[in-house]
């Protein structure tokens, strides 16, 4: 079956009826139109300024805990023992051993050095002989003393001669002192043939040779003291205060990184360099003597990133929120790009984090 009759030339001629019977109707309504769509456009286009416009208008604060940062500070550093010594011989003898080489490491009463001890072990058996004979004295005028004081009790002797045994018995009894004193430094001397090491060491450096003769104060080695190792560093005047405060650092050289604890920082700056000289102690194992590096520590005052530091006026600073207004807070110490001291501030100062461009 065939279906209905197609509606296209009705159409056709409804719009060429429009067309025909309403042209003024036709463009009064383009007109209205155009100028709808020009106050739309213009409409839109005030919103959008007035939103660009609104962020510059606004801003942000923060509590300076909330974006302190503490810098790191730095000072040229060195590891120093506090003795080194040249031990020398304290007796004249002729040097028959010297079993160490430079570079080697000791422990405390490590032998050093061995001297012929011949006269000396002599000397003290000499000492041992006066010291017997003088005590075999003493016994017999003690003897003496008693035999005279029971016969003076008796009459038999003299008062005189009773006081001559006592003075004899006392003269005898010092004797036996001075014999022991004597086998005491005997015994002394013998000892100081074997020089040993007064502390743990390493050996720098070997100054006498085996057969030469040493007399008293002839040095024979030179030894670095391991067991009293410092930091030695040379800080900023700047920076001194905050390493005084924070009494904690880390040596950093080229084998690894200590912490180390702050023992004393001198008063006195050197007149060449303008620095202060400050000594650290190792808190657990320590760096070899003699090693360079740096002393790490962070500054423990609070400090504001450089992106929230303006300038105005010529100065440079950050603004501070009192209330609900900012205002400008200038930082004496402040410099462009780095971290600036929060002079004046303390850990609760609301800081302008944005929108800090039209703020005056």
């Amino acid at each position: 079956m065939a279906g209905p009759a197609p509606r296209e030339p009705v159409a056709q001629a409804s719009s060429l009826h429009l067309t025909a019977g309403g042209g003024k109707q036709a463009g009064s309504l383009r007109y209205i139109e155009t100028g709808s769509a020009t106050f739309v456009m213009k409409l839109v286009a005030g919103f959008a300024f007035l939103l660009a416009a609104l962020p510059a208008l606004a801003w942000e604060a923060k509590p300076l805990r909330e974006i302190a940062v503490h810098p790191e500070r730095r000072a040229q550093a060195q590891v120093v023992s506090l003795n080194e010594s040249r031990l020398a011989a304290e007796i004249s003898a002729r040097i028959v051993e010297l079993p160490l080489e430079p570079g080697q490491r000791i422990a405390r009463g490590a032998l050093l050095a061995k001297l012929d001890c011949n006269d000396y072990d002599l000397a003290a058996e000499r000492a041992r002989a006066a010291l017997r004979a003088s005590e075999a004295k003493a016994s017999l005028a003690a003897l003496q003393h008693e035999r005279a004081r029971k016969l003076a009790a008796e009459n038999f002797v003299s008062r005189e001669a009773l006081d001559v045994r006592a003075a004899e018995q006392t003269a005898s009894r010092a004797e036996v002192a001075v014999a022991a004193a004597g086998l005491k430094t005997a015994e002394a001397n013998r000892g100081k043939c074997a020089v040993r090491a007064p502390f743990p060491a390493i050996v720098l450096e070997r100054l006498a040779q085996v057969g030469e003769m040493a007399a008293p104060g002839t040095p024979l080695l030179t030894l670095l003291d391991t067991s009293r190792i410092e930091v030695r560093a040379e800080v900023q005047q700047a920076d001194a205060a905050g390493l005084q405060r924070t009494g904690r650092a880390e040596f950093v050289g080229l084998s690894g990184r200590w912490p180390v604890k702050l023992k004393r920082l001198s008063p006195a700056v050197a007149k060449n360099t303008r620095l202060m000289e400050a000594r650290l102690r190792f808190t657990g194992t320590a760096a070899t003597p003699g090693g360079s590096g740096q002393i790490i520590w962070n500054s423990p005052e609070h400090h504001v990133p450089p992106q929230f530091v303006a300038r105005r006026n010529g100065g440079l600073g950050v603004f501070l929120v009192e209330g609900n207004t900012p205002r400008f807070h200038a930082l004496s110490e402040a410099q462009e790009g780095r971290p600036a001291l929060a002079e004046g501030l303390n850990a609760n100062s609301r800081i302008v984090v944005k929108g800090l461009g039209e703020l005056r």
